[in-house]
């Protein structure tokens, strides 16, 4: 059956606030350069009206990665929770405008819309504290069985681990997805969230993925060592297909026995890393959607990576699918 969506990403729905920092805001804020925090929604409330002046965005993981599936050109849709607010106004009309299906329905009578602050220190390298508000409470109802059964690949984002609720959604979506014929791919997203959740993932990876997405830190995390070539090996044997970023080292994908080592597309100048393996995700899935060499998925996702690192913001800011054509790769 012809999909109605190359992807389809089931994720947290936040609101970025970026800005630029020093190494000495970060220390005297005690956040610790390059992690993820979460915090509460009077810390977000204190923290930005102390940060530098940036720009806000509407994002969250897969929602940066479905926004670079439109931007090249491909078919996208997107689940997740956001409230009856002005952020949640906002979110909605931004992944509208680009071209991505975004229905669900609103919280009302509960948490504010979620937002991530995000401090970018001069070497790129981002500081994120955040406040998940409406995103963690997504639900199994908010899976709506045509837009599964529409896709080609339903994308799970591993930050959506940790709620019950949340990880209930995800069994309904990959329930939907494998009775389909469609698959279903999840980012490990964090180290921490591997951390804390090592035994259920490695059972859903098990048991329910097609493909994962990981950087270095991410698989070596969920197999317990600092080898990452036994790691990477590992989870080729577990999954279908994967594909692990090494940030300027390039990504490594796997597909049974066949493997590929993209290298990192050229970058002038790195920016600010937000969003780089969402990105990178976008253009994998999109390749891997349409069918593309296994090769050239990952040709794709370091295009697209490359592009977003070296801006401000976690979203493309040209069009991906000019970039591809000119590269030849679509």
């Amino acid at each position: 059956m012809t999909a109605l969506y190359d992807v389809a990403a089931i994720g947290n729905a936040i609101v970025d606030v970026i800005a630029p920092c020093e190494e000495a805001f970060l220390e005297a804020e005690a956040l610790v350069k390059g992690s993820m925090q979460l915090v509460d929604e009077a810390q977000a409330i204190a923290l930005y009206g102390r940060m530098a002046p940036g720009m806000e965005t509407s994002g969250g993981s897969a929602g940066n990665t479905v926004a670079g599936v439109a931007s090249f050109g491909g078919r996208a849709a997107y689940l997740g929770k956001v409230a009856a607010d002005q952020l949640g106004d906002v979110y909605e009309h931004d992944m509208r405008s680009i071209g991505v299906a975004f229905d669900t329905m609103r919280l009302t009578g509960g948490p504010a819309t979620a937002r991530s602050m995000i401090n970018v220190t001069p070497d790129g390298q981002r500081t994120m504290c955040t406040y998940l508000g409406a995103s963690i409470e997504l639900a199994p109802d908010d899976v709506k069985p045509e837009i599964i059964e529409g896709s080609s690949i339903v994308y799970l984002e591993g930050y959506l681990f940790d709620p019950s609720e949340a990880r209930r959604a995800f069994a309904k979506a990959a329930g939907l997805a494998h009775a389909a014929g469609r698959q279903i791919a999840i980012t490990l997203s964090d180290a921490f969230v591997v951390d804390r959740h090592r035994g259920a993932l490695l059972g859903f990876i098990e048991g329910q993925c097609d493909i994962v997405l990981a950087n270095e830190a991410e698989v070596k995390a969920l197999f317990e060592t600092d080898d990452f070539d036994a790691a990477a090996a590992k989870l080729g044997a577990m999954t279908k297909i994967c594909a692990i970023t090494r940030s300027e080292a390039g990504s490594l994908v796997l597909a049974g026995r066949d493997s590929a080592l993209i290298p990192a597309f050229p970058v002038e100048k790195v920016v600010d890393t937000t969003g780089a393996g969402d990105q990178y995700a976008a253009g994998f899935l999109l390749g891997i959607a349409r069918g593309l060499p296994l090769a050239t998925a990952g040709r794709l996702g370091a295009l697209a990576a490359a592009e977003v690192i070296g801006h401000y913001g976690p979203r493309p800011q040209v069009s991906l699918e000019t970039l591809a054509k000119a590269e030849g790769l679509i």
